[in-house]
C-alpha cells in the first residue's frame, strides 16, 4: 500500500510541476514574441494580444509609458528613427509572473532620435528588461536601455533633448 501511495504522490508532484511550468513557459514565449515581432519587425497588430490594456513601462530616466496607445506611438517613433531595428534575445529567465530578458539591440539611425537629427550611424547595445505578466499578457515592464552607449556610438553629444524614445 505504501508504494501505491508513494507512486500517487510522485504523479501528483509531477502533474503540479508540469502544470506550474506551463504558465512560465508561456510568459517567456510572450516576451520572446514581443522582441521578435513588435520591436524587431514593427508588428503593431500584436500589441493587443501581447499587452494588457493598462500596461505601464518604467525607466530609470525619463517618462513612463502608459497603455497600449502610448506603446504603439513609442514603437513607431523608434522604428522611424531606426528602420532596421532588431532585438536579439540572448537569455530569458522566468519565475512565476516575471520574466527577465537580456537582449542585444541594434539599428541604423536614419530618423530623428530623442530630438537629435539622424546620424546615419549604426549602434548595438545590450539591454535588460524585467516584465510582469498577467493572464499571459505583459502588464508592466522595467526597462534598462544603454542610452549612454547608444548615444556614444551614434556620436550624439550631450543629454537627450527629450525623453527616451524606447
Amino acid at each position: 500500500m505504501r508504494s501505491l501511495s508513494q507512486a500517487l504522490s510522485c504523479l501528483f508532484a509531477l502533474a503540479c510541476v508540469t502544470g506550474c511550468a506551463d504558465p512560465v513557459r508561456r510568459n517567456k514565449e510572450v516576451v520572446q514574441r514581443n522582441h521578435e515581432e513588435v520591436w524587431s519587425k514593427g508588428n503593431l497588430d500584436l500589441i493587443d494580444e501581447l499587452y494588457t490594456e493598462d500596461f505601464v513601462c518604467h525607466f530609470l530616466v525619463g517618462e513612463e509609458w502608459r497603455g497600449r496607445q502610448d506603446l504603439i506611438e513609442k514603437v513607431s517613433s523608434h522604428r522611424t528613427a531606426f528602420p532596421d531595428w532588431r532585438e536579439q534575445v540572448i537569455r530569458l529567465v522566468a519565475e512565476g509572473d516575471f520574466v527577465v530578458a537580456h537582449f542585444a539591440s541594434s539599428g541604423t539611425n536614419e530618423g530623428e532620435f530623442e530630438g537629435h537629427p539622424p546620424t546615419g550611424k549604426q549602434a548595438r547595445v545590450h539591454e535588460i528588461a524585467i516584465y510582469r505578466l498577467e493572464n499571459g499578457k505583459i502588464a508592466e515592464q522595467w526597462g534598462f536601455p544603454d542610452i549612454q552607449g547608444m548615444s556614444h556610438q551614434l556620436g550624439i553629444d550631450g543629454p537627450p533633448t527629450n525623453q527616451p524614445a524606447y
